[in-house]
């Protein structure tokens, strides 16, 4: 076996990464081994040097247009292989240490007005019968009540609810469980779902997935993506239409509503608090808006 397959191995046995972060690491790593002009099989961590990562690194950004999120996400896949050869000692030190990762601009996330979230969820709450159209729309509110990244509910089984299905056990990443409560309206809609899926008899192979395709297997990363572009496009929302957009709704509304930036953060499944907290910009240019439409000095420069 390879030391990159090794390396793989260990991202997904011992890191518990997903197979897609798996699979980005070993693309990254691909294009690094076909510059040097190797491959898997015949290449030699030994024969590499700092000159050589930061040669790279010229080369990506020069040939491949990256923006530096982009290129520090590929160096980043490169300081994780390092770092795990210098762990087992096929290494004798970190090539990677020195190379320093290029600043970022501070994009604030993207998400949908609470009004127009309300309208979105009322308008797909009556009582429908078709199955696609009631999966559709639990879909949308697992994603907006939960906070739940794309891949944590494509992973979800019927078996991850509690017995009343007033909570669901998530699996984040890393395999990290947590327990994020389900709202009764958001609760009476998957029962509907639920109740659909055996009335007409949708799923008969024994597929534990909660959000099934017409044929009964577990739906895919891009239908889901579709159905959310789809409906977020269909409900007028402007600018970026995806899963993570609902995401970040969920935990900017929260964060404007009076929550704990600590609770949001286990609500998230967020390792660390610096990632939570970029939701407090959000919150901020939310305040500074209301500011402007009520203080009293501003009404009267408006006059």
């Amino acid at each position: 076996m390879s030391l990159i397959s090794e390396f793989m191995d260990y991202l997904q046995a011992e890191r518990r990464y997903s197979p897609l972060t798996v699979r980005n690491y070993r693309r990254d790593i691909a294009r690094f081994l076909e510059w040097l002009d190797t491959d898997e099989e015949r290449f030699d961590p030994h024969t590499v040097d700092v000159d050589q990562i930061r040669e790279w690194i010229i080369h990506r950004s020069e040939t491949g247009r990256l923006n530096a999120a982009s290129l520090n996400r590929e160096v980043s896949s490169l300081r994780s292989l390092f770092r795990w050869l210098r762990q087992t000692k096929r290494l004798d030190k970190d090539i990677m240490q020195p190379i320093l990762s290029m600043k970022t601009s501070h994009r604030l996330p993207t998400f949908v007005a609470e009004s127009r979230m309300t309208n979105i969820l009322e308008e797909r709450n009556p009582e429908c019968d078709d199955f696609s159209t009631e999966r559709d729309t639990l879909i949308v509110l697992l994603l907006y009540t939960c906070g739940l990244r794309l891949a944590e509910l494509i992973g979800i089984n019927r078996d991850d609810f509690s017995e009343d299905y007033s909570s669901l056990r998530v699996y984040g990443k890393g395999d990290k469980a947590r327990i994020t409560p389900i709202m009764d309206f958001v609760r009476e809609k998957l029962l509907r779902y639920l109740d659909i899926i055996d009335r007409q008899n949708i799923c008969n192979c024994g597929e534990k997935a909660l959000l099934l395709t017409l044929q009964g297997k577990r739906i895919s990363r891009i239908t889901v993506y579709r159905i959310v572009k789809n409906m977020l496009a269909e409900a007028g929302v402007q600018g970026k239409k995806s899963p993570h957009v609902l995401r970040h709704s969920f935990a900017t509304h929260l964060l404007n509503g009076g929550a704990d930036i600590r609770e949001i953060q286990e609500l998230l499944g967020h390792s660390s608090l610096q990632a939570t907290q970029v939701y407090t910009h959000n919150s901020i240019a939310h305040l500074k808006k209301i500011y402007a439409k009520a203080h009293p000095r501003e009404k009267a420069r408006r006059k």
